[in-house]
């Protein structure tokens, strides 16, 4: 009998976390592009991937200074508006997701100049850290039509990354 050591198995299966990243990643593309009625004509989606990293490129350095002010000024305030009772935790909450999706979309960034499924996936994943942080911070309405919005995009143009 060929016996199989735990580090054996557990190598011929994808991790649990991998696994629902998947399931997530086929519930989208499902969705939100197989099952949808419209669809970006090829024109739009060839000029979405060839000018979209030059886009968030330029968005992305804009947004820096915004981010991170908010998020110093958050903290910077936070005793005083917890001393008059206003304090909500949220804001820095919300502030750290946006930092963090910020970081996931920068390192997207040289994978979705070489048109690498690697890079999508990384703004797949920004966009999900977004959506948690919207959670967090009980913006509900922001969440559905963030999450929507960007998720049938990035799906619309998977097709073009390999």
């Amino acid at each position: 009998m060929d016996q199989q050591t735990p580090q054996q198995a557990n190598s011929q299966q994808p991790p649990p976390a991998s696994d629902f990243m998947q399931k997530m990643e086929n519930f989208f593309n499902t969705y939100l592009h197989q099952k949808i009625p419209f669809h970006l004509p090829p024109q739009a989606k060839e000029w979405i991937v060839k000018y979209g990293p030059w886009i968030t490129l330029i968005l992305m350095l804009i947004a820096l200074p915004v981010i991170l002010g908010g998020l110093s000024l958050t903290v910077a305030f936070a005793p005083a508006a917890a001393m008059y009772g206003g304090y909500r935790g949220g804001f820095i909450l919300e502030g750290l997701f946006s930092l963090a999706a910020f970081v996931l979309e920068a390192a997207a960034l040289p994978g979705l100049f070489k048109r690498s499924i690697h890079g999508w996936r990384m703004v797949y994943y920004a966009v999900l850290v977004n959506a948690v942080g919207q959670l967090l911070s009980l913006n509900i309405i922001g969440l559905i039509i963030g999450v929507a919005v960007s998720m049938y995009f990035l799906f619309e143009i998977r097709e073009l990354y390999k």
